[in-house]
């Protein structure tokens, strides 16, 4: 199964999805599209300061404004990939027809313990570094899967 169009989930869209789609979108494979939301997210809001500031120490480009998830983007999707078990529990509750190709970030990549991505909202700057370095190893490793 081809998978182009990859949408990141997490709560308020701000930080972890974000952080994911920017990493992803700037490894520029070509035909790839990403896109992000929230399930809790307020339209339009900025990424974090903090998830900025990684984004940017890492020569990240990044443009981002929040969107609530919606069913449009669930369509438009491939694949979509949560930060946490709850996320992609919540869009399985609401929308269980998208259930095959729903994930959790940690799941889809095979790691077998702890299926969360640790949210740093409200963090210092490490704890965003952390998460930085967390999903930037586990996009590779769907980049990989999906060949």
């Amino acid at each position: 199964m081809l998978m182009r169009r990859i949408l990141f989930v997490c709560t308020g869209n701000t930080c972890r999805s974000p952080m994911a789609e920017a990493i992803l979108k700037n490894k520029k494979i070509d035909g790839l599209e990403v896109k992000s939301a929230g399930i809790f997210a307020v339209n339009g809001s900025d990424a974090s300061t903090h998830a900025k500031q990684v984004l940017d120490e890492n020569n990240i480009f990044h443009h981002h404004q929040s969107s609530l998830l919606a069913k449009e983007d669930l369509n438009w999707a491939d694949l979509v990939l949560t930060m946490t078990t709850s996320h992609k529990y919540a869009i399985h509750q609401q929308y269980p027809s998208v259930s095959a190709k729903l994930f959790t970030l940690k799941e889809f990549v095979g790691e077998p313990f702890d299926h969360d991505v640790v949210d740093p909202f409200g963090g210092n700057l490490a704890i965003y570094q952390e998460t930085y370095q967390e999903l930037e190893k586990l996009i590779n490793k769907v980049l990989e899967k999906i060949g």
